[in-house]
């Protein structure tokens, strides 16, 4: 049987294989960003694909934590646009 690797939301807690989850990375150049491929060069965390988690990380200090940065408007920006795009029918249960 093939291993498949499980991962954790930064906001509900939520355990689930990692294809399932949105990687969130702060790369060497500082600027946080969203790691579609799940393979970028980094510091990451993992976020459901619930609104509920992404509209959290904008009132707390969960995911600036997790990554060990500060979270500046223009980082907050590219995550509310990632977050407009989320398609709540594929949300996990």
């Amino acid at each position: 049987m093939r291993h498949i690797p499980q991962r954790t939301c930064v906001v509900c807690g939520t355990k689930a294989p990692k294809h399932e989850f949105v990687r969130v990375v702060r790369p060497p150049s500082g600027d946080v960003a969203v790691d579609e491929t799940g393979k970028l060069n980094g510091r990451g965390a993992y976020l459901c694909r619930r609104l509920t988690c992404w509209d959290a990380i904008r009132s707390g200090p969960r995911l600036a934590r997790t990554l060990r940065t500060e979270l500046n408007a223009t980082d907050m920006e590219r995550l509310a646009a990632f977050a407009a795009t989320l398609d709540q029918t594929e949300a996990l249960p």
